[in-house]
C-alpha cells in the first residue's frame, strides 16, 4: 500500500488557453429514445475573453445502470471550436445509441433499456452540462456495422447587431 495520492494532476482532454469560455443552454431533442434511436443535443460556447481561442468541447457516456461494470464516462465525442473574442457558436451532437452498446455476459454487444447521461466538458474532470436520457424498448444485439461516432457540427453565431 502506498501514501502518495494517484489523483492525476489535471484531468484526461486537459488543456490551457489564454482566454475564457462560457457553455450555456444546452438543448436535447429527446429525453425519451428506444434502443434503435439516436440522441440530438446542442450547446452554445461563448468566448469570454479578450483574446481568440479553441475550446474542445468533450462529450462522455456515463451508463449508470448497466448489467454489467462499465467505465465510470467514456469519451464517445468532440468538437474543436475555434473562436475569436467575444464570438459563440452553437455546436450540435447527434449521438446514436450504439455508442452505448457494450459486451453483455453472453458475448454479444448489445444495447439495453434505462438510464444515460451525456455529459458535456472541457475535460474528463470538468463536466460543465448533463444531459440524462431515458432509453427504452428491448434489448438490442448489434453488430459490426454499428455506428462508431456521433455527427458534430458547430455553427458560428453570428452577433447582435
Amino acid at each position: 500500500m502506498s501514501n502518495i495520492d494517484p489523483t492525476p494532476a489535471f484531468g484526461f482532454g486537459h488543456g490551457l488557453s489564454y482566454t475564457t469560455f462560457e457553455w450555456s443552454d444546452l438543448q436535447v431533442d429527446e429525453r425519451d429514445v428506444t434502443t434503435d434511436g439516436e440522441v440530438r443535443l446542442s450547446l452554445t460556447v461563448r468566448n469570454t475573453g479578450e483574446r481568440s481561442g479553441t475550446e474542445i468541447v468533450q462529450l462522455y457516456l456515463h451508463d449508470p445502470v448497466a448489467s454489467v461494470v462499465r467505465p465510470v464516462q467514456r469519451l464517445v465525442g468532440f468538437a474543436r471550436v475555434p473562436l475569436d473574442a467575444g464570438a459563440g457558436a452553437r455546436v450540435d451532437f447527434t449521438v446514436p445509441l450504439d455508442l452505448a452498446s457494450f459486451t453483455a455476459r453472453d458475448g454479444r454487444r448489445i444495447v439495453e433499456p434505462g438510464a444515460l447521461e451525456l455529459r458535456l466538458g472541457a475535460s474528463s474532470t470538468d463536466i460543465r452540462l448533463t444531459a440524462d436520457v431515458d432509453v427504452a424498448g428491448p434489448v438490442r444485439v448489434v453488430d459490426h456495422r454499428r455506428a462508431l461516432h456521433p455527427a458534430v457540427a458547430v455553427r458560428e453565431e453570428q452577433p447582435a447587431r
